[in-house]
């Protein structure tokens, strides 16, 4: 699998452990920034790593900032991301089976190593469950301003 990964200036430590994890893992990793621990906006990167999901350049991606909620929240306005803020592997394994999430969201402030590692192999080895929860996630993908007629 080709994982798109990035973060911002708190999450960059955690970003740095995971990049050979995830190639131990057997996967191909495309670290799209930060390279430092000097202060960025975390918009930038989630769209980075958005923008490879969405174009199928990448399979899924791994965007990490302090808490974990600016990354998920500016990445999901990308159409066809759905990104999953996991704090434990059960979010992740769940954020997959139910959800078909394809960006994992750390918070590199709050997950130790050990802790992300779990979360990761989770993730990235749970398949979507399809059946009802796949139309949910259509009904996710939806635009809602298509059914109101442009109005929110």
């Amino acid at each position: 699998m080709k994982i798109a990964i990035a973060s911002d200036h708190a999450g960059y430590r955690l970003k740095e452990n995971l990049i050979p994890y995830l190639r131990e893992l057997g996967h191909q990793v495309e670290d799209l920034g930060t390279y430092s621990e000097d202060s960025v906006d975390y918009p930038d990167f989630a769209a980075r790593v958005a923008r490879k999901v969405m174009s199928g350049t990448c399979d899924r991606g791994l965007l990490i900032c302090g808490t974990g909620i600016g990354m998920s929240i500016a990445a999901n306005k990308y159409k066809g991301v759905r990104a999953a803020l996991c704090l434990f592997p059960e979010m992740a394994e769940l954020a997959r089976k139910h959800n078909d999430a394809n960006v994992l969201v750390l918070a590199g402030r709050l997950t130790g190593f050990e802790l992300a590692h779990w979360i990761v192999k989770t993730f990235f080895e749970t398949e979507f469950e399809g059946g009802r929860h796949g139309r949910r996630v259509e009904k996710i993908e939806r635009n809602p301003l298509e059914e109101t007629g442009g109005t929110s």
